[in-house]
């Protein structure tokens, strides 16, 4: 019998065998990646494609929004209610993938039903119709959103420090208002829907599926009308200054977003950057959860997160404090930058860090659809499964001195933009 009464030990893996999917590619090009799971009859078919902005401005920046979020509202064959009805009648459940940078959809069904939902799920992508009586529904929706964004702190703060980090003629950091709400027109959706949204398609196919039924799914999209993508990587340009403070007398709160740019994932010095990030902000026992939450009682949370666009990744501090506390919550977050940069962490810390970060990094591979998730997210951005490898190796063998490194490197305080939004 099993002493359930004891922990099992704590052993970690010497490495990890990582599925590499299996490439097709279909006679339009398009490439297709698929992982087999042979003992869970579902199939999930995700087809992402980059937001192509060949002539972006703010005025046009919710086109590519509103040409995603309609493509649900009615075909040539269906109407909205009718295509909800169908899904529903296979439990299958069909999603928009939205981002700053990529765009599509994704489908999750039965093996039992893949067949039957398949062409329904492919006539998404040509033969959406755009009502202008949903449009206008989806427009009102979005204007209450804003204003809705508006009033928020933690929203407006969100807002404000993806501007200051990439200006607001990029995409992720220009920031939408009723006036382009009200410039976005039928036919410019249908415009945007016929020449820039099936743009460099990539198919990802995850399921318990036969040669003949993956024939099935090239058959389907072998005749997929796609374009060149058109557009490149946008430019960023950093704000000047160093705080953008939005002042709210009557709020109860205060929100705090600190952040600047930092080097992509491709960089030799991301993994230590990923130690130093968790180390500061990025678990619940960090520095700033013990400072600031539980020693200081500034605020319920905070947190440190390091973001990826395919043109560079960026870090940034995030946390809601009380009301009048946010100059005080800042100064320890520099405060707590500045001791890692100086003092070498000690080893109970250290070992603490390391096994959250091994621990976090194989939950992410736990299931089927993980290993796809995973795979997407270094392909979409030119890599391969050496960057996990190297990660792995490096967060059980890291030295603190990278620690101090890091820190002295890319954390100089005048360097990193500040937002504050409320009292």
């Amino acid at each position: 019998m099993v002493n359930r009464s004891i922990a099992p030990g704590f052993k970690i893996p010497e490495q990890i065998a990582f599925t590499q999917p299996t490439k097709r590619t279909l006679k339009n090009g398009v490439p297709l990646y698929f992982i087999s799971t042979p003992h869970l009859d579902v199939v999930k078919i995700e087809v992402i494609m980059p937001n192509n902005h060949p002539d972006y401005s703010p005025m046009r920046g919710l086109i590519p929004f509103f040409t995603l979020n309609m493509l649900l509202e009615g075909t040539h064959e269906l109407t909205s209610d009718e295509l909800d009805d169908f899904f529903d009648y296979y439990a299958t459940e069909v999603e928009i993938v939205s981002g700053f940078e990529q765009q599509g959809l994704s489908l999750l069904t039965t093996k039992k039903h893949f067949r039957e939902v398949l062409p329904v799920f492919r006539s998404l992508f040509t033969e959406a119709t755009f009502p202008e009586k949903e449009l206008a529904k989806r427009k009102s929706q979005k204007k209450l959103t804003i204003a809705i964004q508006q009033e928020q702190t933690g929203a407006r703060a969100n807002q404000l420090i993806r501007k200051a980090l990439f200006g607001e003629m990029h995409p992720f950091g220009y920031i939408s208002d009723e006036a382009h709400v009200d410039a976005v027109n039928r036919d410019a959706i249908k415009g945007y829907y016929a020449t820039n949204f099936c743009v460099a398609p990539e198919i990802f196919v995850t399921g318990h599926i036969t040669d003949r039924e993956m024939q099935e799914i090239e058959n389907q999209f072998n005749d997929l009308p796609f374009g060149e993508e058109t557009s490149t990587s946008p430019s960023f340009e950093t704000f000047d200054g160093k705080r953008i403070t939005d002042l709210r007398p009557q709020s109860l709160q205060s929100s705090i977003r600190l952040g600047k740019i930092l080097i992509p994932k491709s960089h030799s010095d991301y993994n230590a950057l990923m130690v130093f990030n968790t180390t500061l902000g990025g678990y619940f026992g960090s520095r700033l959860i013990k400072n600031i939450r539980e020693e200081k009682g500034y605020t319920y949370g905070i947190s440190g997160l390091l973001g990826s666009l395919r043109s560079t990744d960026y870090w940034m501090i995030l946390a809601d404090v009380k009301k009048g506390f946010a100059e005080a919550a800042i100064d320890e977050v520099y405060k707590e930058i500045k001791l890692l940069a100086e003092v070498v962490l000690e080893k109970e810390e250290l070992e603490t860090v390391r096994n959250y970060m091994i621990g976090h990094f194989l939950s992410q591979f736990s299931n089927p659809f993980d290993l796809m998730g995973r795979f997407k997210k270094i392909h979409l951005q030119g890599l391969d499964y050496t960057y996990y490898e190297d990660q792995l190796r490096y967060i059980k063998s890291f030295d603190p001195s990278d620690i101090l490194r890091i820190g002295k490197k890319y954390f100089d305080e005048e360097s990193i933009k500040e937002i504050i939004v409320g009292a």
